[in-house]
């Protein structure tokens, strides 16, 4: 199979494995570009969704998936025999941590088994999966290898990693540059010609090594530099100095400072996971990586942190946060998503809940809190925070109402600095 005329004539099929948050922008590029495309799940939920062209992504419309289905160029199924029919396969499937914070790559494992059972001479796949440098090389080549492929001649493997940034207004799929390494020259020749369909710059990088750890020195970056600022945030409320006011003063600086922001725990499929990923790593070649432990011990403390300002707020009002009602005010991980990935408000209200505390929630984008017995309903966006002993701003949504929230709560503990947008002198407001 001549891969580059195959990829001009559009004559490529491809499978995407996995369509949630990455693997369903990659569906809609592909069947863009004119691609045949078809979103492989086990989640009936979703498949059933996608084969009518219904989006189930806030990032993604049902008016871009519509064209495409009606039209026969993108499908959708459970069914895994769809891969002795690909082409291309591009696998987009979890890789979270497990109890002991060690890599899960069974969701790799998986899908790669099903690769193999199914596995025709000439087939690219590519790993989008953020996982530890040398799972494509150690542990997925060897699966497909077993199964009869020659890595470089029967099968072009490559690792890309994702760069999905949900509710990113500016950049998307297409015009986020695309690192990808391939586990061969050959390899990469493939990946590079059929990515350049649908991305405007693609970065090709030396091994599948390095595009692993390159997704893991951004995230680490964010990690390691969110993790410094949050002490920042500590230190400043010991020294009775607005650690708001001191990031925006520094932000001012043009060259050598990149601001970070504080907030009450880290959040997301990317940002508490993927620096663990390469730590539990380092520790396999017995280095401990100190930055991103450190990192972790801070970040994973703020929920803690929170809780106990939640506490001391209420003890200066005489009240004590047993039988005290809380408002949480937005649960998701982020501003303006849904999802509910690593949110910090998770460990925020289980802390309160075990301290005794009243809790709802309001948050548009989630519907029910659900976390081991505990099971919470959105109250409606317009709630009356005047019934509650203190509101907590945990995730930033823009379609709050903040002046009202301020001049209705007697209390607010605002972890997002989101009540700037109020302006004027806010004596029941106090920040991060």
């Amino acid at each position: 199979m001549n891969w580059n005329e195959k990829i001009q004539r559009k004559d490529v099929h491809v499978v995407v494995i996995g369509i949630g948050y990455v693997g369903l922008p990659l569906v809609v590029e592909f069947a863009r570009a004119g691609f045949r495309v078809t979103g492989y799940d086990l989640d009936k939920r979703k498949v059933d969704k996608l084969a009518v062209g219904e989006s189930y992504i806030e990032d993604i419309s049902s008016e871009s998936l519509r064209p495409h289905v009606a039209e026969g160029r993108l499908k959708a199924t459970t069914n895994e025999s769809v891969l002795a029919t690909a082409d291309a396969i591009i696998v987009c499937v979890p890789t979270p941590l497990n109890k002991t914070k060690e890599p899960d790559v069974s969701f790799i494992v998986s899908a790669t088994e099903a690769i193999a059972r199914h596995y025709k001479p000439g087939q690219c796949v590519v790993l989008e999966s953020t996982t530890y440098p040398g799972t494509t090389r150690e542990l997925v080549a060897p699966m497909l290898e077993k199964a009869g492929a020659k890595i470089g001649e029967t099968l072009f493997l490559a690792f890309s990693p994702e760069r999905v940034d949900p509710a990113n207004k500016v950049y998307g799929t297409r015009n986020t540059p695309k690192v990808l390494g391939g586990a061969t020259p050959n390899c990469l020749e493939v990946s590079v010609a059929l990515y350049s369909k649908i991305i405007d710059k693609v970065v090709p990088v030396s091994s599948t090594d390095a595009a692993e750890m390159v997704k893991l020195l951004e995230n680490t970056f964010r990690a390691v530099n969110i993790g410094l600022v949050n002490e920042v945030a500590i230190m400043c409320h010991k020294l009775g100095l607005d650690v708001w006011e001191i990031i925006d003063a520094a932000a001012t600086k043009p060259f050598g400072f990149m601001k970070f922001t504080p907030g009450p725990g880290l959040g997301g499929h990317c940002i508490p996971i993927d620096p663990l990923y390469l730590s539990w790593k380092l520790r396999a070649l017995k280095y401990t990586a100190e930055f991103i432990e450190l990192a972790d011990d801070i970040n994973s403390a703020m929920p803690s942190y929170c809780v106990t300002r939640i506490a001391d707020l209420l003890n200066d009002k005489g009240k004590a946060i047993k039988g005290s009602k809380v408002l949480i005010v937005g649960v998701a991980y982020k501003r303006d998503v849904s999802d509910m990935r690593e949110s910090p408000a998770i460990d925020v209200v289980e802390l309160l809940h075990k301290k005794g505390a009243d809790i709802s929630f309001v948050d548009p984008y989630v519907p029910v809190f659900e976390e081991g017995t505990m099971r919470l309903e959105s109250l409606p966006i317009d709630t009356d925070a005047s019934k509650f002993d203190i509101a907590v701003i945990v995730t930033d949504h823009t379609e709050f109402d903040y002046a009202k929230l301020v001049k209705t709560a007697p209390i607010i503990f605002d972890t997002r600095n989101a009540t700037r947008v109020v302006g004027g002198s806010k004596d029941n407001v106090y920040l991060l």
